[in-house]
């Protein structure tokens, strides 16, 4: 004989699925490898603009750079999606429409049409962070449809490192790219095109704060490139051979 099975609300998974900061559903769904909790990203950042510890359990997460020790949990935030009817609609119109108040106009015109390309292509001459826009085109997003943004990729001098004969400037240093490309994808642009070893190891910075591996290009510009007056469009960010701070 079958048992009748138990139907789950909503509601009963609460508990695993918000944000102990902001109380809501986790957005962006970003984990403290230290400790293994999981907060919504913009919380988790703008908290470690005040402190090193997990506001959670209070564990120390990094003496320094607290950011190195966040990773985005894609698993994690598609469930979400899936529980919670809606959400991911909303969150992306409300992306879509924060993007056309706030992003740059750029000879006077809106740049969300653009074409998008997300992911850094080894191989191009170009300075487009993406592959080719004719191919399959109809079959593979390939992230045209995020906003777009445009950064100037500089390489930091006279930093003292024993790698820095190694890291060149590149010969394209402007791109343009989904606004959700990761530094981490950047930094595999970098040493693509740079011919790194795979073992090397690159910083990338903005305003001279080291950027964490999983923050978007959307995120940085708003929290760290906007927020200066004097700064201009494209944001500029500046890579150098990691330094290990211990």
């Amino acid at each position: 004989m079958s048992a009748t099975g138990r139907k789950h609300l909503v509601r009963d998974f609460n508990h695993f699925i918000t944000c102990y900061l902001c109380r809501g559903y986790l957005i962006k769904p970003t984990t403290v490898t230290e400790c293994l909790h999981t907060f919504c990203k913009s919380c988790i950042v703008q908290h470690f603009e005040e402190s090193n510890d997990c506001p959670k359990c209070g564990i120390q997460v990094h003496e320094t750079n607290p950011l190195e020790m966040l990773r985005l949990d894609n698993t994690l935030e598609e469930i979400i999606f899936k529980l919670v009817p809606g959400l991911r609609e909303k969150e992306e119109q409300q992306e879509l429409e924060f993007w056309r108040k706030n992003q740059p106009k750029e000879n006077g015109q809106e740049s969300l049409r653009c074409p998008r390309l997300a992911v850094p292509d080894a191989g191009g001459e170009g300075g487009d962070c993406g592959g080719n826009e004719a191919d399959g085109a109809g079959e593979d997003d390939y992230h045209r449809s995020d906003p777009q943004i445009a950064i100037c990729l500089d390489c930091l001098r006279n930093t003292g490192q024993s790698g820095e004969s190694t890291v060149t400037d590149l010969m394209k240093r402007f791109i343009r790219c989904s606004s959700r490309v990761t530094v981490g994808t950047i930094k595999k642009f970098l040493s693509l095109k740079l011919k790194l070893p795979s073992s090397y190891e690159l910083d990338v910075l903005c305003n001279g704060e080291i950027m964490g591996r999983d923050h978007t290009l959307e995120f940085i510009y708003m929290t760290r490139w906007r927020l200066h007056g004097e700064n201009t469009y494209p944001m500029v960010l500046e890579y150098r051979p990691r330094i290990d701070f211990g």
